[in-house]
């Protein structure tokens, strides 16, 4: 390979995590192009009516649940006047306009689906793989070569829905919210919803506005947050500091978290709700939710415990010996983790293990040339992770840095998913399961980009005590590392007055 051409980079998907994969490997000059098997970019939070195979979208009422300063990529805060939790249009909004800053959307081939990708005849020795595109116009498919390949299709494409005995049977509606887009055609009908992540929980508190009667039937349970924290502040703001990390990570007794239970418990007891879950508040990832404590105060939505079977007009719940009518099932019961486009053995995934190493790299490949970009469940924001991820990416493919050893990866992971089974209830998700400081730091040191505090301490005091005590937002990872932004020090100095200036929707008058 004539290592004065340009590494040509192919991106898969053209979701916020593309996009991210598009801007760092233009940072680093690399021929990127993208394919996105749909007519749009946004991905997942474009909202579409339609119910399309392999394209997922947000119900029409969906607002993010982490807030607008600790979501934003690093070097690209949200407008201020956008909203602190930002309704699906406001994030395309900021996609167009992160995507138009940096001239992102001229390398997006639309209407183009990735169905194959193999190792090249000479990838043992370049790392390179062949491409097979279909174009979706014509459909004509068409094989090219590229240095590398950053997979940013995301793991909500392929519904997970669970066996149940008796469902075949039953006579009602079953949906998935992987289908599910607004609450029509539930009006005045009893409805039960199975799941108590967000999905489900939106899914039940959106539905329960027009039903008739809604259930929402829970496991195990869950922690719900509420996205207004202390003062009416983003309760992120509030909590993802590093200073509490640091008190975390010292802290093998849990006071911290048996603080953070109390603080949600004293908003609403979550054994009285029927939701108190059987783990600790960071053993599982949370719900967040702001009405369905309301919802079920007033009766609007009933807790159930797990399914036990259907009937062919309604339900069984453990514990109950009689069936109640319902006439309609939504199922939150998550996603497949899966990608028919890569080769067997590529990525290996069950409830207990996972073969990349942190959660980017297939460790058993010869080269770093296969990327998992966005493949993280945080508990905390994707879209920054996503960015850093791709960062490391493109310094790896300009060989600035480079991956330890096989077996050096291999006990990386095993230490990790040893870790990761202590801490989270066993599940498909929990597998990829991130808090998102920690691996922030973890991913970002890789290339040089997490903070030298040390330093920091001496020569810049005020942006010291900002990072360790004010929130950690995404702009601390633009400090230092490749590609600088120079406006990151005055963005974390200024993140409280985006905050406010999100509230100043009117103008006080005078009194009289």
């Amino acid at each position: 390979m004539d290592t004065e051409e340009k590494m040509k980079i192919c991106v898969i998907g053209g979701g916020s995590s593309g996009l991210a994969a598009i801007k760092c490997c233009l940072e680093e000059d690399l021929d990127v192009v993208c394919y996105e098997k749909s007519d749009y970019f946004g991905g997942l939070w474009k909202y579409h009516s339609d119910d399309a195979d392999g394209k997922p979208s947000v119900m029409k009422s969906t607002v993010i649940n982490t807030s607008k300063e600790m979501s934003a990529f690093s070097d690209f805060p949200p407008p201020e006047k956008f909203a602190n939790f930002m309704h699906n249009s406001s994030m395309m909004e900021y996609f167009r306009l992160y995507a138009e800053r940096f001239d992102l959307l001229k390398y997006i081939r639309y209407k183009h689906e990735v169905v194959h990708i193999e190792m090249a005849e000479d990838y043992e020795r370049t790392g390179r793989w062949i491409v097979t595109v279909k174009n979706l116009n014509d459909n004509i498919e068409v094989s090219n070569i590229f240095d590398g390949v950053m997979v940013c299709v995301g793991h909500h494409v392929y519904p997970y829905i669970p066996k149940f005995e008796g469902l075949d049977v039953f006579g009602g509606t079953v949906t998935h919210t992987h289908s599910l887009k607004t609450a029509e055609g539930f009006e005045d009908k009893t409805v039960l919803v199975i799941g108590i992540g967000n999905s489900a929980v939106d899914a039940a508190v959106e539905i329960s506005k027009v039903s008739k009667k809604l259930y929402l039937s829970t496991r195990r349970g869950s922690w719900i947050f509420p996205r207004l924290g202390p003062n009416g502040t983003p309760y992120d703001i509030i909590l993802q500091k590093r200073i509490f990390e640091t008190v975390r990570y010292y802290d093998p007794i849990h006071i911290s978290e048996t603080v953070l239970q109390f603080f949600l418990n004293f908003k609403f007891n979550h054994d009285r709700f029927g939701l108190r879950p059987p783990h600790r508040v960071l053993s599982a990832h949370f719900t967040i939710n702001d009405a369905l404590p309301n919802h079920i105060l007033s009766g609007i939505v009933t807790v159930k415990q797990n399914v036990q079977k259907f009937t062919e007009n309604g339900v069984i719940f453990e514990n109950e010996d009689e069936a109640t009518e319902i006439d309609a099932v939504v199922l939150a019961t998550g996603y497949d983790i899966k990608f028919p486009f890569l080769p067997d053995g590529i990525l290996q995934i069950s409830e207990t293990n996972v073969n990349l190493y942190k959660l980017v790299f297939p460790y058993q490949l010869q080269h770093p040339s296969l990327a998992f970009i966005g493949l993280t469940q945080p508990l905390g924001a994707m879209f920054p992770i996503s960015e850093a991820q791709s960062r490391w990416f493109s310094q790896l493919m300009k060989r600035n840095v480079k991956l330890p050893p096989p077996a050096d990866m291999k006990k990386e992971i095993q230490r990790r998913m040893d870790a990761k089974n202590k801490q989270f209830v066993p599940s498909l998700r929990h597998t990829v399961e991130v808090i998102w400081i920690p691996y922030m730091d973890e991913v970002c040191s890789e290339f040089g980009a997490k903070p030298n505090f040390w330093k920091m301490a001496f020569n810049d005091p005020r942006l010291f005590i900002s990072c360790m005590f004010g929130p950690c937002t995404p702009y601390q990872y633009r400090l230092q590392g490749p590609h600088p932004w120079e406006g990151a020090r005055n963005a974390i100095l200024s993140t409280w007055e985006r905050v406010e200036k999100a509230f100043k929707t009117f103008k006080r008058g005078q009194a009289t």
